[in-house]
């Protein structure tokens, strides 16, 4: 890495941030994400738009583990494995630890390669009225166990003057702790497959940067409880100053993000029909970055509250991240 003075606040954004960074969205927090089964799904609003979940653009390792903390509630119909649920009220604590390689040899006309795994553990706590043949129980349910294990393959990054742009595939595998007929569950019992795409900009002079990416990801079937949740279509974007601060930089800056199932929910076990959801939200973004001779190290703190819902739960999101590349 060049010598601080020779590297303004936009270019280190995307040489040492996204050079060890990669998607947050690579983790599945339960009871937390859009409609489907359970009232959740792999995929994570506020996973994917800001500075330390830009893709890799530099050869080397990182490692990236993410605390995450999310509670929520509704007074809608759940469909879950326990039965159609009420009132639910869930909070999840989730620690991720994961990280990857970025290769030196580029692809595809100069991208930047990279695969990553992520493996989360999540202390689930659930609580919601059971809908029974003699009528409606309330049911409470704690469960601490590993999630769903995440491979990303595939994962593209190309940089042009101020711009990145990238795409990648996460592969969300059925590996998690799951109990048909159990509230709550940390891991979902089904696939997923979600490509994604993203461009960032960073002003090199101003410190400004700003990034979006939008994604479509698929489920397969829950065998044991025939429900194959819809397709989901997720947006998210931010805006992020860097600042510095002594030898070391500060970010700040808002994301937002707007998730809607594109497909209704199917298969035999779905038994309110289509049960398509919807979540929007915005929240403020901090950020640390401490460049550490050829290595760096990244932190990041935000927190998102869920403003407008659609068949699923409504709460808020709150993230702490930390990308070390070596």
């Amino acid at each position: 890495m060049p010598e601080r003075s020779e590297v303004n606040p936009g270019a280190l954004s995307l040489m040492s941030i996204a050079a060890g960074a990669v998607l947050a969205s690579l983790v599945a927090l339960p009871q937390a994400a859009s409609a489907a089964e359970g009232g959740t799904s792999h995929i994570l609003p506020g996973a994917t738009a800001t500075l330390v979940d830009l893709p890799p653009a530099s050869p080397g390792w990182f490692f990236k583990p993410m605390v995450l903390n999310y509670s929520g509630k509704t007074s809608v119909q759940i469909p879950t494995g326990a039965g159609t649920t009420t009132n639910m009220d869930a909070t999840a604590n989730t620690l991720v630890l994961g990280g990857g390689h970025t290769f030196e040899q580029t692809v595809l006309g100069g991208a930047h390669y990279s695969v990553a795994a992520f493996l989360p553990y999540t202390k689930l706590d659930v609580s919601a009225n059971v809908q029974t043949p003699v009528g409606k129980v309330a049911r409470r349910n704690s469960v601490s166990a590993f999630g769903d294990l995440t491979l990303v393959p595939l994962m593209l990054a190309w940089k042009t003057g101020n711009w990145q742009l990238d795409t990648m595939l996460p592969v969300y595998a059925p590996t998690g702790s799951y109990e048909k007929g159990r509230l709550g569950n940390p891991g979902l019992n089904y696939w997923t497959f979600d490509p994604n795409f993203g461009a960032a900009y960073s002003n090199k002079m101003s410190g400004f940067n700003a990034m979006l990416r939008a994604g479509y990801a698929v489920n397969t079937e829950n065998s044991d409880t025939s429900y194959k949740s819809g397709a989901l279509l997720h947006f998210e974007g931010a805006l992020q100053q860097i600042l510095t601060i002594g030898s070391s930089f500060l970010t700040l800056g808002i994301e937002a993000f707007y998730f809607d199932q594109a497909t209704g929910d199917s298969g035999a076990g779905a038994t309110l029909g289509g049960f398509k959801g919807r979540t929007t939200g915005v929240g403020p973004v901090l950020g640390y970055i401490r460049p550490l001779g050829k290595e760096s190290l990244a932190l990041e703190l935000k927190w998102l509250p869920e403003t407008d819902t659609t068949n699923r739960l409504k709460g808020d999101y709150v993230w702490l991240k930390m990308v070390y590349k070596f």
